[in-house]
């Protein structure tokens, strides 16, 4: 009865490829993450019912608004009754239990930043430019419309690229994240004891 789960729901969203080009010596490659938190935004959603039937772990309330729902309450679950901690097979009938959700939404930005040094191979201004890796593959980067290039100090375009110069391209993704975390507790109230017999003079009058 007091379940918790993170949900984690991605949501893709694709940047353009772009490339940074720097003269340099070695080749090789690196990958770095980071993520960013944005506000959270918290709801809290309670539920109140009450128990009209249990056997075992299953579980059967009539909730406020009249409806009936029944529940399979696994061992581990626990709620608060009067204050204290009770399993399933410590709930009776005509027990008022009262569950609150609490839901936290925090929005997340991964940035992947993929960087690969090689060497230029091939170019089409300005259009694409092929790498040689340090395994000796090669592999075809997409060049973003105006885009400049650093080398040697100096900022060139697609047509200022040669074969032989050794640059490095850098990959960047950015992929938005929704994280969802839910709390729920569980309280509740005994049923009320069952009236006392109380006993009843008679007065017989002679």
């Amino acid at each position: 009865m007091r379940p918790g789960k993170l949900i984690r729901i991605p949501t893709l969203l694709a940047l353009g490829l772009f490339l940074t080009f720097t003269v340099s010596l070695m080749a090789q490659e690196k990958t770095e993450t980071t993520t960013t938190q944005g506000a959270a935004t918290q709801t809290v959603k309670v539920e109140r019912g009450e128990v009209i039937y249990v056997s075992g772990n299953d579980l059967v309330l009539k909730m406020e608004n009249g409806t009936y729902r029944h529940v399979n309450v696994p061992e581990s679950a626990t709620a608060t009754v009067d204050g204290k901690q009770i399993g399933i097979h410590d709930v009776k009938v005509g027990m008022k239990l009262q569950k609150t959700v609490s839901t936290s939404t925090t929005p997340t930005m991964v940035t992947k930043v993929d960087t690969v040094t090689g060497t230029v191979f091939h170019v089409v201004p300005p259009l694409s430019v092929d790498l040689t890796m340090e395994d000796g593959k090669t592999q075809e980067f997409k060049i973003p419309k105006d885009q400049k290039f650093d080398v040697d100090g100096q900022m060139v375009d697609a047509w200022g690229l040669k074969p032989g110069m050794k640059i490095t391209a850098t990959k960047v993704t950015e992929t938005p994240e929704t994280v969802v975390t839910q709390k729920a507790k569980v309280t509740g109230k005994m049923p009320p004891p069952p009236p006392a017999n109380i006993p009843i003079l008679f007065v017989v009058l002679h």
